[in-house]
């Protein structure tokens, strides 16, 4: 069921935001974008960025995807030199040692020099790759340009070839267009160095220190990367000059030390956000010339020391916007507490209406115990049997029963115990008094929608005398066994009587014709009450069969109904677990609103369609009869009917400002003064905005000398709150602002620039040192290059 609830949240929420985004406007990216991962850890990262380049972007099917690697790291990813129509990649098959080896990242930067195929096959890999750029020619702005986004773990042992790569890149691209700009994203997940610490912490740190050094002002390098189709090699030269426009490092800790719910999703948000900062087409005039558009050399120029030093830079990123799958969940479960509200609180049926559901009225079972008896004209039978040779003279003298006993001995009695109560008994032990409930109770249910478990429940219980139709049954058992035993003690005394009194034709001088005359009026009246009572006896067995299937038929709707409570309590577990994943703020009062909400949506259908609508096959269906095949054909209704007919509805359209400002209020009564007004419910916001966007990496003795911030909202700049927060904290403001014009109405997103911090401020980096230096001293060698070459560890 979990699964069945994730993905109807999620589907819901994804179809809300494709929605949305028809409505919303997508942005543009102005030149070319190419983003480069490096190394099997970076391979789980692909799809989430492309998916957010989807939503995001209008031009998104033109930014290229390439992903080096190899096939040692167990993650999914594409083999040899496969590729999609976006995503390419090549895997580097380098004859090194396993991953135990004590000099791992240095056996593969040599062996990459040493073996010339691989090179010869990344070659050929970024050069079709180039050509693909090209098909994509009308989808931008200019062709002057290729933004590079090159995309690595700080702790991935392929990160030792990023120069390689890149430079190697850098120089075909330069082919095909004027320039290349490229930045690097270096990503930290400590979540994942739990087992491994020492020595992927170890990794991390020479990475960083290899980094520092490529991003110094005097770094030069000059290999033969380049080869040609007959081997020939071209030295790939970088003149002295850092090797990245920018260095982006991003954690999965944030600078308060804190790992968010998203995991690694931020960095990704950030990493397409920042894609779109530098590399946005300008659409507006009239927006685009607010205060505040993103200048990269500004940037650049701010975040470097007097020295010249070149700063590294992180990010944070908040959203606030409507919470579509905490809602489509409590819309779900509204809906099955309403539906089950309704079966709970039916109209009580009187006795007499209650027995004909199930089939128990007398009516019925007196034709049920008819049908069960031979024919009553088979009696007739009795009236030729032969007797014995009895005067009338003797027979007006006995009593009935000894005229019996002197005509017919125990013949007649064997004649009806073989013929009747046999018969009877023969067609009870056949009958399936259960099928014929069940029959009845289906046809009632199927034409009485209205009725269900939750009654059958309550009319069959034995509480008390509280199940009215329990309680009707045994009362018609008890009549029964009264009048039944009443009619016996009849039938006895009738036996006692004198035959010389019984109203029948009697002749003067006609004996023989007198005893004819007897008997017919003895079977006539004896053996007719004897059927009677044989009827009697049969719908009294009939009832007490019934009483039994009756406490079967409890038990088995209170499972029924037991089901459909447990269905309305793990509905609400999902529901509450969905809200707390929301921030406390963004999610607060969701159930009490959409509680209303679903209500007014339900009683407006039902005023429209019938009061049981929900009840009928092409909604929600028969509930009691549905939980006969489990709970989820009913789960899988009720997310048909929220989909199609609630989660479209009116309320459901709203900006996020309007749906966020009627769902704080809604516990407020119209007269009270706390009533959140709309300046009150921005303020929040921004405050929310402001403290969730904190920057994504963890910074020691940091102080402001080199810190330097720029903050960009992404929203309709035409909205209330976009205009709030241009005006917020004006005066009091020491960082840029920027506004990222896109015209939407489904949220509003933050992104915190923050640049000019070095190596040695980060945690990470101070913390690893510890590690890189154990692990050096104990023969482990990290670097490809001469260790000599790097700069002193600070």
């Amino acid at each position: 069921m979990r699964e069945i609830l994730r993905q109807y949240a999620a589907g819901y929420a994804k179809s809300e935001e494709q929605l949305t985004l028809m409505e919303d406007d997508q942005s543009s990216i102005h030149y070319p974008e190419v983003y480069l991962f490096i190394g099997d850890m970076t391979a789980a990262a692909i799809e989430p960025i492309m998916e957010i380049h989807d939503r995001k972007w209008d031009n998104s099917a033109s930014v290229i995807y390439f992903h080096v690697g190899t096939d040692r790291g167990g993650r999914p990813g594409p083999k040899g030199s496969e590729s999609s129509n976006r995503l390419h990649s090549y895997q580097l098959d380098l004859p090194v040692a396993d991953g135990a080896s004590k000099s791992l990242r240095k056996e593969l930067y040599q062996a990459f020099y040493q073996e010339r195929g691989p090179l010869s096959g990344l070659n050929k890999a970024i050069r079709k790759l180039s050509h693909h750029i090209s098909d994509y020619g009308r989808s931008y702005s200019s062709f002057d340009r290729v933004h590079l986004s090159i995309i690595t773990r700080v702790d991935d042992p392929f990160n030792v070839f990023i120069p390689e790569i890149s430079l190697l890149a850098e120089s075909i691209f330069n082919q095909s267009f004027k320039s290349v700009q490229m930045d690097l994203y270096a990503l930290i997940n400590e979540r994942e160095q739990i087992e491994t610490y020492g020595y992927t912490s170890s990794v991390g740190v020479a990475f960083l220190r290899e980094l520092e050094l490529m991003q110094s002002r005097d770094y030069s390098f000059s290999a033969p990367l380049q080869m040609t189709e007959d081997g020939l090699s071209i030295p790939v030269v970088h003149p002295a000059s850092p090797l990245f426009d920018l260095v982006y490092v991003l954690s999965d800790k944030n600078e308060r030390g804190i790992s968010g719910y998203s995991g690694m999703q931020d960095i990704y948000d950030i990493i397409c956000h920042l894609g779109l900062l530098k590399n946005r087409k300008q659409k507006d005039e009239a927006y685009d010339g607010i205060r505040g558009v993103y200048n990269n050399t500004s940037f650049k120029s701010n975040i470097m020391t007097e020295s010249g030093r070149q700063g590294f830079v992180s990010a944070g990123f908040a959203r606030v916007k409507r919470p579509n799958e905490p809602i489509a969940l409590t819309v779900l479960y509204h809906l099955c507490r309403g539906l089950l509200q309704r079966m709970k609180t039916g109209p009580e049926p009187e006795v007499q209406e209650c027995l004909t559901y199930f089939g128990l009225d007398p009516e019925a079972v007196t034709a049920r115990a008819n049908r069960m008896l031979p024919n009553v004209e088979h009696l007739d039978g009795l009236k030729g049997m032969m007797s014995h040779p009895v005067s009338y003279a003797g027979l007006k003298r006995m009593n009935i029963r000894e005229a019996e006993e002197a005509l017919f001995g125990e013949g007649c009695q064997q004649f009806f115990h073989s013929n009747y109560e046999l018969e009877v008994q023969k067609r009870l032990g056949d009958t399936s008094t259960a099928e014929e409930v069940h029959a009845a109770l289906r046809r009632s249910l199927s034409t009485h929608p209205h009725i269900g478990c939750y009654q059958i429940v309550e009319w069959t219980s034995d509480k008390g005398g509280a199940g009215i139709l329990l309680e009707a049954v045994r009362s018609r058992i008890r009549d029964l066994g009264s009048l039944l035993k009443t009619e016996q003690e009849e039938l006895t005394r009738y036996y006692e009587e004198s035959v010389e009194t019984q109203p029948f034709k009697k002749l003067p001088f006609r004996d023989k014709q007198n005893v004819r005359q007897f008997i017919r009026f003895f079977v006539g009246e004896v053996y007719h009450r004897r059927y009677e009572l044989l009827l009697l006896e049969t719908e009294l067995a009939l009832y007490r069969l019934y009483e039994a299937e009756l406490e079967q038929i409890h038990r088995h709707y209170k499972q029924q109904a037991s089901m459909l409570d447990q269905l309305e309590a793990e509905l609400l577990e999902a529901a509450q677990s969905s809200i707390r994943t929301a921030d406390d703020y963004i999610g607060q009062n969701l159930m009490e609103y959409y509680g209303l909400v679903t209500e007014e949506l339900m009683l407006e259908l039902e005023s429209k369609r019938g009061a049981a609508v929900f009840f009928e096959d092409r909604y929600v269906g028969n509930l009691s009869v549905l939980t006969h095949e489990g709970t989820e054909p009913i789960l899988a209704n009720m997310i048909r009917v929220c989909l199609r007919d609630l989660l479209t509805a009116e309320p459901f359209v709203q900006t996020f400002e309007e749906e966020l400002l009627r769902r704080a209020n809604v516990t407020i009564e119209y007269h009270n003064k706390q009533v959140l007004a709309k300046e009150d419910l921005f303020k929040v916001l921004y405050r929310m905005l402001e403290e969730n966007s904190v920057t994504l990496v963890r910074l020691l003795d940091y102080t402001q000398e080199h810190r330097y911030e720029e903050k960009y909202f992404f929203g309709d700049a035409d909205s209330e709150f976009v205009r709030y927060a241009i005006r917020a904290d004006e005066a009091l403001r020491v960082y840029k602002l920027g506004i990222v014009h896109e015209k939407r109405s489904s949220g509003v997103e933050k992104l915190n620039l923050m640049g000019g911090f070095h190596l040695e401020d980060l945690m990470y980096y101070r913390n690893g040192r510890a590690y890189y230096e154990t692990y050096t001293a104990n023969g482990y060698e990290f670097h490809g290059m001469e260790p000599a070459l790097l700069p002193e560890l600070r």
